[in-house]
This record gives structure tokens, sequence and C-alpha cells, in this order.
């Protein structure tokens, strides 16, 4: 693979990729030395623009900083190298196994509500669930590709529904806040201004609030739920695109909710 000798950075500029990359994973020269199998040493001289790392020094350091498989290859690329990561569109022909695949998943998850999703919201796949949160929001936000985060927090998407909007959307804007300060990325920042936008103003700290277990109060035309969100990541994936995607599953948090989802799930929706 040909690189484009322009974007090639300076070894000064690498090895200040690599020490911002481990202050923001809050990593110890010692200990990021370790990790890689490499002296403290020899990763200061990196650092410092003395020594240029190669490719298997490269990767093991982008492995054990935790960088996402773009961040990666973006690393690989400034140094020169071809990327190790490919970057497969989700609609390729190679991709087919992994679309049924998800596809059943989010079947099996019915009555419940689910969906796949890209790093920024957007619905890649859903099952027919999904209704129960697409329900009465503004036609402008059910066009395709929809953004799940803009339709949960817009004032014409579920908000209205929403009874506990203060502390759920604050579990959310404070989720993706995290997610783009461990993965910087100014799209999911406009992404995080733009949803908290949409928020009331911060409610006084409540001592009894646990960011990670918010359950969604919602309201619908057959009763109000109690829904807990679970993500799972592709954390085994070796392409881009699949790396970057999230199922997102709501489960009942009460048998009432259970009932509910149960009663308005059709023969048509229950796919085996």
């Amino acid at each position: 693979m040909k690189i484009d000798v322009s974007t090639i950075v300076s070894p000064n500029a690498l090895g200040e990729q690599i020490r911002r990359w481990r202050e923001v994973r809050r990593i110890s020269q010692l200990e990021l030395a370790n990790r890689t199998g490499t002296t403290q040493r020899h990763l200061s001289f990196v650092e410092t623009g003395r020594s240029f790392p190669g490719r298997p020094l490269l990767l093991r350091l982008a492995e054990s900083l935790d960088l996402s498989l773009r961040e990666r290859n973006a690393l690989l690329t400034a140094a020169g190298y071809a990327p190790a990561y490919a970057e497969t569109s989700i609609d390729d022909p190679r991709l087919r196994p992994i679309r049924q695949a998800l596809q059943q998943v989010l079947a099996g998850h019915m009555p419940y509500p689910a969906l796949v999703a890209d790093p920024y919201g957007q619905i890649v796949a859903a099952n027919d669930a999904i209704e129960v949160l697409t329900e009465s929001a503004a036609p402008e936000l059910l066009v395709e590709p929809v953004n799940i985060w803009r339709l949960a927090l817009h004032p014409r998407g579920m908000v209205a529904r929403v009874q506990n909007l203060a502390t759920w959307g604050r579990h959310i804007v404070e989720g993706l806040h995290a997610q783009a300060v461990r993965h910087p990325n100014p799209r999911l920042d406009e992404m995080v201004t733009e949803l908290a936008g949409y928020l009331p103003a911060a409610p006084p700290p409540d001592r009894d609030y646990i960011g990670f277990a918010v359950p969604l109060q919602l309201h619908t035309s057959d009763g109000t739920l109690q829904l807990l969100t679970t993500l799972t990541s592709f954390a085994t994936a070796i392409d881009i695109t699949l790396a970057e995607l999230h199922l997102e599953a709501w489960l009942p948090a009460d048998q009432t909710t259970a009932d509910i989802l149960r009663q308005r799930a059709t023969p048509s929706n229950l796919v085996p």
C-alpha cells in the first residue's frame, strides 16, 4: 500500500502523539514500557524524538494505550507505515454474514427494543420493538439515518415522554463526554455539545445518583415503562466498521414494563 509521504510526521511529532496518548490514559512512562516489552529509556527516546519506533513496537504501544482501530491506523500512517486494519462498508457483500447475525440478535431480543448504531449514534439496524422509542417523534427525526441520541434528547423526540429527563439525559451526555475524552473526535464533541443544549439546567448534586444505573422512565400510550439500557461492543473485531458499532438494547426493569412490551408486540414481530 502506497503511503502519502506528505502525511508522515517528524519523529518529534510522533513522539509527542505517543506521550499525549499516554497522559490521556494516565499511564506512567515506566508502566507503558513494561506493558510493551521495552525499556523506559527507549520509550523516553521515542517520546522525545531521539528514536523512531519500528512498526511492531508502534502496534504494541497502540494496543497498550487502548487506542481504537481507527486511532491505531492513524498512528501507523503518521509514522509512514501501512495501516493494519481494514475499513469495510457495512453494505459490502463480505459483511453479509455479520449483518445477518446482527439481525438474528435483534430479532431474538423481541419484544424488547434493540438496535445497532455507529459511533455517532446513527442507527444501522433495529428490531420492530424500537417503535416504543419513536412513538410520537417528529417526522424529521425519523428520516434515515436516524440518530438515537438526537431522537432521545431533541425537544421533538422522546423528551416529552421521558419522566426523569434531568437525570437520564445527564447520564447520556456524561457517557458520551467520557467517550470523547478517551477517544478525541471533533464530530463526537459536536454531538455532545448539541445534546447538552437540549437538556435543562443541571440539577443540584444528588447523593443517590448512580450514573451507570439510570433507568429510562418512558411514558407510552400503554403506560409508563421502566427500562434499563445495555451496551455491547464488538471488541474482537479486526475491521474498523465492525469495531465501531455497538448494540444498544433495553430490558424491562419491572414486571409491568415486561407485560406492556409483550402486549405491544404483534405475532409478526416475534421472529424466531
